[in-house]
């Protein structure tokens, strides 16, 4: 039986780029770093050689954990269609939020690649308990689509 979602990893090229990202600019805390290697890493990914660095962050107020995974050996490369909204697989990581026009302005300030400014989903699209509904898309410093999600009365 499925209990809940542990956590969400995202591979990134540079730790401390990622890790000053999502600290930093979108206020999630570091709760621990490891490093990574050896048979048991190896036979869990599938991979020979594997080196890695890892370091979780998490909501300031709590939440799902984001494992930011930096491969030291063997090193991935950068697909530019994962940063395209409707290309295959596992496209967004989404964060609700309050004062999305704020964070967009932060974000913007932080020289983040916004998709556009904050978008009111139309009435009778989806109705939502919570009221409306504003989305933001983003970009991560390695690509990865990210998403603030802010509901109420807007």
């Amino acid at each position: 039986m499925i209990h809940g979602i542990d956590h969400i990893n995202i591979v990134v090229a540079d730790l401390e780029r990622s890790v000053a990202f999502y600290t930093e600019v979108l206020g999630f805390r570091k709760t621990q770093e490891v490093f990574m290697e050896g048979e048991w890493i190896e036979s869990i990914v599938g991979l020979r050689g594997v080196t890695g660095r890892v370091a979780f962050v998490e909501p300031a107020g709590g939440g799902l954990r984001i494992e930011l995974l930096q491969y030291v050996a063997p090193e991935g490369v950068q697909l530019e269609a994962n940063s395209v909204a409707n290309t295959r697989g596992l496209r967004h990581l989404a964060f609700r939020v309050t004062g999305i026009e704020a964070i967009a302005a932060r974000l913007r300030a932080a020289g983040v690649t916004l998709f556009s400014d904050p978008v009111l989903v139309p009435a009778g699209i989806v109705t939502f308990a919570a009221g409306e509904k504003r989305l933001l898309y983003f970009l991560d410093p390695d690509g990865v689509i990210l998403e603030l999600a802010e509901y109420g009365t807007v």
